[in-house]
């Protein structure tokens, strides 16, 4: 009423005189403007929020993903916001569109699940290139979802498992390989210390009678089964001993010999 119009304190006014712009910008407050000849604009300097819509796009290593982004941005110059663009909050939502599929074609897959903040900071230079001319700065760009298809996420479900299985046999392996080093060192010493088996054979007893179960152990003493061994052990044959031709008996009192050989030699001619 009577060109008196009212600037709230997030906002800053550009007055239109006859079409053209004045130098000054009104600040927050009650500012007066010619109803006749000024159009008074009013632009918002507050952070908008704004989502972009998903988007399919391909990875770098060919993998079809939807994704979808939030953009926050606010107008630090509001001379250009409302001369350089028509539609300030249409323009950033185009730009964030086409620069949320271009940074995603450029990245792997893996990248893009683990390494979002390389990417929102990627996003973030993208997006605020082309709007520094607007007149609008892009505070902060953040990734919100990633969906992949089912059957990439079954692949990666088997890919997970495979990998667990792999570590495990390896962590098994290692165990193994201790073990047997551990193993060999023991039985090293219980051959050096006979009685030492002896004490082991005992303490395995008392571990298994230390169970509640019907289990009979029977200990068999090591010594008895190394006097079995020498017992059993095979004699060495007795030599054979040829006699002379003029039929003398052989040397130190030693058998006659046996066999086809023997009659050869004890026959004289």
């Amino acid at each position: 009423m009577l060109g008196f119009k009212v600037i709230r304190q997030y906002e800053h006014g550009i007055v239109l005189r006859w079409g053209k712009v004045q130098d000054k910008v009104r600040q927050a407050g009650l500012t007066w403007v010619n109803p006749i000849t000024d159009r008074l604009h009013k632009v918002n300097l507050q952070i908008v929020v704004s989502g972009v819509t998903p988007q399919d796009a391909i990875t770098r290593d060919n993998v079809t993903v939807m994704v979808d982004a939030v953009v926050y941005y606010r107008v630090v110059d509001a001379m250009k916001a409302v001369l350089n663009v028509q539609n300030y909050h249409q323009a950033v939502a185009q730009v964030a569109q086409t620069s949320l599929r271009s940074v995603i074609g450029k990245s792997d897959l893996d990248e893009l699940l683990s390494n979002r903040e390389t990417l929102n900071a990627q996003l973030k230079t993208v997006i605020d290139e082309p709007t520094e001319g607007w007149g609008v700065r892009v505070e902060r760009v953040e990734i919100k979802d990633v969906s992949l298809p089912e059957t990439m996420k079954r692949s990666m479900s088997r890919q997970a498992e495979a990998e667990r299985e792999r570590r495990a046999r390896v962590i098994a392996a290692d165990g193994e390989f201790q073990a047997s080093k551990k193993l060999s060192e023991a039985a090293a010493v219980m051959a050096a210390t006979p009685s030492a088996l002896q004490l082991r054979l005992l303490q395995t007893v008392v571990e298994v009678a230390s169970e509640k179960n019907s289990t009979l152990v029977m200990p068999f003493p090591v010594e008895l089964l190394r006097f079995f061994d020498r017992a059993l052990a095979p004699k060495a044959p007795d030599a054979a001993v040829t006699l002379p031709a003029n039929g003398s008996a052989p040397p130190n009192g030693s058998a006659p010999p046996t066999g086809d050989g023997a009659l050869a030699d004890i026959a004289v001619p």
